[in-house]
């Protein structure tokens, strides 16, 4: 509820300057395009991060460091333009769905979806809403405050030998079972993989 509120002030703000730097006129349909547009994009902000890709090459590392098997049901919660998930389901005989809030960023991924000729789900929603008790692997590239929001729906969810693979930063308080250390040479930040025991 916080966040809803916290956003809607944002639009709020916003308002004045949508009008101020239209050259047409306005009406009550652009007003409401505008909103519905906005609103996820801020949310997507606000509950996960901005949409920066994972660089290909920490994909595979990521993916590779997962010790995906077949049948395996992973999640990548805030997808972006699906790159993991379409990635995951091209090399292995699994079940991948990402998850992405941000109206643009999700076309992107439906896009890529439809070049790629992937088996991945991308759904368009908020992965906090949805049950995540039969995921084997969740892949996560989030800022740390929204993975230490995070951390108590996964430690609640997950089920035992489930993985967490996190790209960039840890997920606190947790201990992780490998780390994957920065790769200067090729600009990739590190790479965290838990196991719930």
């Amino acid at each position: 509820m916080k966040d809803f509120f916290y956003i809607t002030g944002i639009i709020l703000v916003m308002l004045p300057f949508f009008y101020l730097i239209s050259t047409t006129n306005q009406s009550i349909y652009s007003l409401a395009l505008f909103i519905l547009i906005l609103y996820p994009t801020l949310a997507a902000l606000v509950n996960g991060a901005p949409f920066v890709p994972t660089p290909m090459t920490a994909v595979d590392r990521m993916i590779k460091a997962a010790g995906l098997k077949k049948g395996d049901k992973i999640y990548d919660i805030g997808c972006g333009d699906g790159r993991i998930v379409h990635q995951a389901s091209k090399n292995y005989e699994i079940s991948a769905t990402g998850f992405e809030l941000s109206p643009f960023v999700y076309l992107l991924a439906r896009i890529k979806h439809l070049l790629w000729k992937s088996k991945a789900k991308i759904v368009f929603g908020n992965f906090k809403k949805h049950n995540l008790s039969d995921a084997d692997v969740i892949f996560c590239y989030l800022l740390p405050e929204t993975l230490a929001k995070l951390e108590p729906k996964l430690s609640r969810e997950l089920k035992k030998g489930a993985k967490v693979v996190s790209y960039a930063f840890p997920v606190s308080p947790w201990t992780e079972k490998t780390k994957l250390e920065r790769d200067p040479e090729n600009r990739l930040a590190p790479i965290w993989i838990y196991e719930k025991s």
